[in-house]
């Protein structure tokens, strides 16, 4: 019967066979990667500590080199703001203070124009009172002149009117007496 089954039984593959075991001697592993020892491990572990403090204190010492240039950077924007705004500040002042001593100025010709003013109308006015005891004088010394020229007109004896050389004679004598006055009278007031 053994023999039926296995002649009914479907073809399979078959297992490869197995071989027998025989007793050998263990086999041998591949030699591991050599480990190392743990103290060979801690020095790694040390040098890869010291490596990252290293590295942090590099970073510390950025960082800490980068807030000192940052406060001196703040402090030097500090500075120039201030100089800028003491600059405008300064610029302000001086062109207020220019605007001043413009207006200073403008003030000044201005009391010097109403001073010189006050003193020609004082001028005027003291020139017009001469100029009106002048004007009284003269007609005083009109009247005077007047009345001398009818004393001379009543002198000259006009005995006819067809004796015109002698008329011609008592005028100009009349007008040299007339031309002595009058230069009298400028010489009064000239003075």
């Amino acid at each position: 019967m053994a023999e039926q089954t296995k002649a009914a039984a479907p073809k399979t593959k078959a297992a490869p066979k197995r071989k027998a075991a025989t007793a050998k001697a263990p086999a041998k592993r591949k030699a591991a990667a050599k480990r190392k020892s743990p103290a060979a491990k801690s020095t790694v572990r040390s040098n890869v500590r010291k490596v990252e403090n290293k590295a942090a204190a590099y970073e510390r010492d950025v960082r800490k080199a980068a807030r000192k240039a940052e406060k001196e950077l703040e402090k030097e924007y500090d500075a120039a703001e201030k100089s800028v705004k003491k600059y405008a500040r300064l610029a302000q002042e001086n062109s207020r203070k220019a605007f001043l001593a413009s207006l200073g100025f403008y003030g000044k010709a201005y009391d010097q124009a109403q001073e010189q003013f006050g003193s020609l109308q004082e001028r005027m006015e003291t020139r017009r009172a001469k100029a009106s005891e002048v004007y009284a004088d003269l007609v005083k010394r009109g009247e005077k002149v007047e009345a001398d020229a009818r004393d001379a007109i009543d002198d000259i004896e006009i005995p006819a009117i067809g004796d015109r050389k002698a008329l011609e004679a008592k005028l100009a004598k009349a007008r040299a007496r007339f031309e002595e006055l009058k230069g009298s009278i400028s010489e009064k007031f000239a003075a």
